[in-house]
């Protein structure tokens, strides 16, 4: 960038007293309005948490080596990024204020970091898993939307740990995905699979997150789930799992994702699901009703929560492409 073609505000005898101001007003020659509101409040927070703290240069340091380390063992299949945005709580706080839920609709949770998108698609009543170790379960769901209408054809990733707690993905050498499935809903908005039965594990603690986790006393232990994943044009995109009732972690999970309407009890196939679904009657049976929103009863309710929050900040701003940016006289 030529200077000569910019008008640039000048910059010398910067302290801390006028730092703040002065790197907010260099960023505001940024052109797109919510980028640069974005960066003055990063800036703003980041700035007085440094004032707050009286930061040292050698706690600085520290940080900055740390996302290093994070940087370096992350992978296409570890994002310790994801994992330390995962503990510090900041996945769940992004999710329920990008993905609000209205009442009687399914919350969502976490992504975790052992996404991939490298699922096979499945035929109903097929397994996802090829564990011989693991608990035989029987899946059986239904998707509807806000008015009780089931919803046909939705894209459903589901993924799970195999019986000793490890995503496929952590095997080196692994030969093909495994744990990990696609499903599509059909015309009564009913999907059914075959699994194994969730079980509690450990988050990846070998790398910087986990010693941020020894450093504060913090265990790594996730509650046995499954994570589920629904997409479908006009509807808002659910990331969501399944919480067994009374695991040992239930109310400790190590990323927060753990929400009551989301914990399930585990049952048995009985008479009727058997004869239905060619299972043993003591089979183990999970089952459970989604409920998915609208892409536009989503962005409403988004908007709504968001000038709700900042007018109670003081904040004055408008929506704009679903997004506030700060509203000009």
């Amino acid at each position: 960038m030529d200077p000569s073609q910019v008008k640039l505000p000048p910059m010398k005898n910067l302290t801390v007293d006028n730092i703040t101001e002065n790197t907010i007003r260099i960023n505001s020659l940024c052109q797109d309005p919510r980028t640069k509101y974005v960066l003055e409040r990063l800036v703003t927070h980041l700035h007085d948490f440094a004032r707050e703290t009286r930061l040292s240069t050698a706690e600085w340091m520290t940080g900055i080596k740390f996302l290093t380390e994070v940087g370096q063992i992350t992978t296409d299949v570890r994002q310790e990024f994801i994992l330390l945005s995962d503990v510090l709580g900041l996945s769940i706080l992004v999710d329920s204020i990008d993905h609000p839920k209205p009442p009687g609709s399914t919350e969502g949770t976490v992504l975790g970091p052992f996404h991939t998108h490298e699922a096979e698609e499945l035929a109903y009543g097929g397994s996802m898993s090829h564990d011989p170790k693991g608990e035989p379960l029987l899946v059986v769901c239904t998707l509807r939307d806000m008015q009780g209408n089931p919803i046909e054809g939705v894209k459903i990733d589901i993924w799970e740990t195999d019986s000793s707690g490890h995503y496929d993905v952590q095997y080196a050498g692994r030969d093909g995905p495994d744990g990990r499935c696609v499903l599509r809903s059909d015309n009564s908005g009913v999907f059914w699979f075959n699994a194994i039965t969730p079980v509690p594990y450990p988050i990846p603690h070998d790398g910087p997150v986990g010693q941020l986790l020894k450093k504060l006393h913090r265990h790594p232990y996730r509650p046995s789930h499954m994570h589920f994943m629904f997409e479908k044009e006009g509807f808002d995109h659910l990331i969501t799992a399944l919480y067994l009732r009374n695991d040992p972690y239930e109310t400790s999970d190590a990323v927060f994702g753990v929400k009551d309407s989301l914990v399930v009890d585990l049952g048995k196939a009985g008479p009727e699901y058997a004869k239905k679904y060619n299972v043993s009657e003591d089979h183990a049976l999970l089952k459970y009703d989604f409920v998915l929103v609208s892409d536009e009863e989503t962005s409403e309710l988004r908007a709504r929560n968001s000038k709700i929050a900042l007018d109670k900040l003081g904040r004055k701003v408008k929506i704009v492409n679903g997004l506030p940016v700060p509203e000009l006289d």
